[in-house]
């Protein structure tokens, strides 16, 4: 499997470098084009037929992305990036991640892994914002295609989500349609690989921070929901109140990432009691390891 690495460094370099009314067409048809089919997945367009229109402009700073026009903070961010190597960070660990996939005869619909990183809005998506307080990132996996946009170090664990890639080319994946029990699957896999590769050292806090009442309690209330359907309701499960009172939803009484700390939970009682592997827990559907975890009962 090929691994392409988007240039984006050298293409922020120019961006920054152009005159402020040039730089949207430049970020949409040179740095975002290459993603056009993941930002068409979701409803996007590179230019919106009217001005001023939802297209990928107006998508990437709801996303997160740095506003074009902000050269000053641009520069600042690339420069950091730079200096810690990121890119040079996350292709090495793609690079793993491949050699594992490959190994274990994992699937992935997709003939090259594109990945490409980004630099963002640090108001938008703050730390605090995004991980309460602990890793700054936003990214989409799908198609071979992974887009990543970021404001601290330290995000590894993020790029583990090329096990996305390989789980939704056993399942077919639709915002509209997931679960909630789906997305702690997908969630819980992600972890769960994370640790085959790297070990638990390196496992999310958004997992590992919980304490055994604070998870019990979230281990009752998404029992109750794991068959409740649609993206907006399942993010309130998965990200907790804090990110969900951010994005305006009605919250439902959980702590940041609740829903990644179960679904992890469920994923690894599930391998433990069959004692199977990450590879063939991968393959799987998520009715199976939801009902045969032991974590739920109804």
């Amino acid at each position: 499997m090929n691994l392409v690495m988007e240039k984006t460094f050298e293409q922020y370099e120019k961006l920054f470098s152009m005159e402020e009314q040039k730089r949207e067409d430049e970020f949409r048809y040179t740095m975002m084009r290459p993603f056009e089919k993941m930002w068409t997945a979701i409803q996007v367009p590179l230019k919106a037929k009217e001005p001023n229109g939802y297209d990928v402009i107006m998508a990437a700073k709801m996303l997160g992305y740095l506003d074009v026009r902000d050269a000053e903070s641009g520069q600042k961010a690339l420069q950091i990036l730079k200096e810690s190597h990121v890119s040079e960070t996350a292709e090495s660990a793609l690079r793993q991640c491949i050699f594992f996939a490959e190994r274990e005869q994992l699937r992935v619909n997709a003939e090259e892994i594109k990945f490409g990183l980004y630099i963002a809005d640090p108001n938008k998506l703050s730390c605090k914002k995004a991980t309460a307080g602990l890793v700054g990132y936003r990214a989409l996996f799908m198609y071979g295609l992974i887009r990543t946009v970021i404001t601290c170090q330290g995000f590894l664990q993020l790029l583990l989500r090329f096990h996305h890639n390989v789980r939704f080319s056993y399942i077919d994946f639709h915002h509209g349609s997931v679960s909630v029990g789906d997305y702690l699957v997908i969630e819980g896999l992600a972890e769960s690989f994370a640790r085959e590769l790297f070990g638990t050292e390196r496992l999310g806090p958004w997992v590992t921070r919980f304490d055994h009442e604070d998870l019990q309690y979230s281990i009752d209330v998404i029992n109750e929901v794991l068959d409740v359907k649609g993206f907006s309701e399942v993010s309130r499960y998965m990200f907790g109140d804090p990110i969900t009172n951010d994005q305006g939803f009605k919250p439902a009484g959980l702590s940041a990432f609740a829903g990644y700390a179960v679904g992890y939970h469920a994923v690894q009682l599930f391998m433990n009691q069959h004692h199977i592997t990450i590879s063939e827990a991968t393959r799987l559907d998520a009715k199976t390891i939801l009902s045969q975890c032991g974590l739920f009962s109804k």
